[in-house]
C-alpha cells in the first residue's frame, strides 16, 4: 500500500545538448565530463544524509575540479609563436643530436668536395694527356733533330720547336731520361746493357727515346741503354 505522504522522487535530468544553451558555444569533452559528474554529485546528495554525505559530495566535486584542470592542461593548443620560440632556442643551444648530425653532414660535403675535386682533376689530366700523346712522335723528331745540330742558332725551324715545346710544358708536360741518372725500371725501360767497371749501380748510359710525365701520370716511359756494374 502506497504510503500517501511519500514525497515521490523527482527524475534526474542529464544535459547531454553539445551547444551550450547559455554561451552558444560547442561543449568539448571535458566539460560534459564535468557535467555528467556534477549531476552524479547531486544525485549522491539527494540520495544520503548526513556529514558523511556532505563529505563525499565535497570529495567527489574536488575529483571532478581536478580532472577538469588536467583536461585542459593536456588539450592546451600550441600557437605559432610557441613553435617559433622552441625552433629559435633549438637553433642558439641546439641539441647534443643535432650537433653530431651536423658534424656528420659537414664531413660527409667535405669528403665529397675532396673526391669531386680529385676526379675533376684526373679527369682533366686524362683529357690533356690523350691530346698531348698525339704530339709526342712530333717531340720525338725534334730531339732527333737536335742530336743532329739541326737545331743550333736562329733558324726558322729551331724556333718553331722552341715554341712548341714551351706550349706543351705549358698543358703540364715535362720530360725525363738523361745521361748518367740512376736506372729506375718503374720510369726506364732497358732496351741493352752494357757491363762496366766505371759505376756502382745501374745508369742510364744513353737515352734512346726521352719519357714524358703529366702531371703525375706516367704517359710514356724512357728507354735507355744501361751501364751495368761488372
Amino acid at each position: 500500500m502506497t504510503d500517501e505522504n511519500q514525497i515521490p522522487e523527482e527524475p534526474v535530468i542529464r544535459d547531454k545538448r553539445r551547444i551550450d544553451p547559455e554561451t552558444g558555444e560547442v561543449r568539448r569533452p571535458a566539460e560534459e565530463a564535468e557535467t555528467a559528474e556534477a549531476t552524479e554529485a547531486a544525485e549522491f546528495i539527494e540520495g544520503a544524509d548526513g556529514p558523511e554525505a556532505a563529505a563525499g559530495a565535497d570529495e567527489m566535486i574536488e575529483e571532478t575540479d581536478a580532472a577538469a584542470s588536467e583536461s585542459d592542461d593536456d588539450d592546451t593548443p600550441l600557437t605559432v609563436d610557441d613553435i617559433l620560440n622552441a625552433a629559435t632556442a633549438e637553433i642558439r643551444e641546439p641539441s647534443d643530436e643535432h650537433l653530431a648530425d651536423l658534424k656528420r653532414v659537414t664531413a660527409e660535403y667535405a669528403n665529397y668536395r675532396k673526391r669531386t675535386e680529385a676526379n675533376r682533376e684526373v679527369e682533366r689530366e686524362r683529357a690533356v694527356g690523350a691530346a698531348v700523346a698525339v704530339l709526342l712522335p712530333v717531340l720525338d723528331d725534334l730531339d732527333r733533330a737536335e742530336k743532329h745540330g739541326d737545331l743550333e742558332g736562329d733558324a726558322p725551324f729551331s724556333t718553331i720547336a722552341a715554341k712548341l715545346r714551351a706550349a706543351v710544358e705549358k698543358l703540364g708536360l715535362s720530360s725525363f731520361g738523361e745521361i748518367g741518372e740512376p736506372f729506375d725500371p718503374q720510369r726506364h725501360e732497358a732496351i741493352f746493357q752494357q757491363p762496366s767497371d766505371e759505376v756502382d749501380t745501374d745508369t742510364v748510359a744513353d737515352v734512346v727515346e726521352t719519357g714524358y710525365l703529366l702531371g703525375g701520370t706516367l704517359l710514356r716511359v724512357a728507354k735507355v741503354v744501361v751501364k751495368t756494374p761488372q
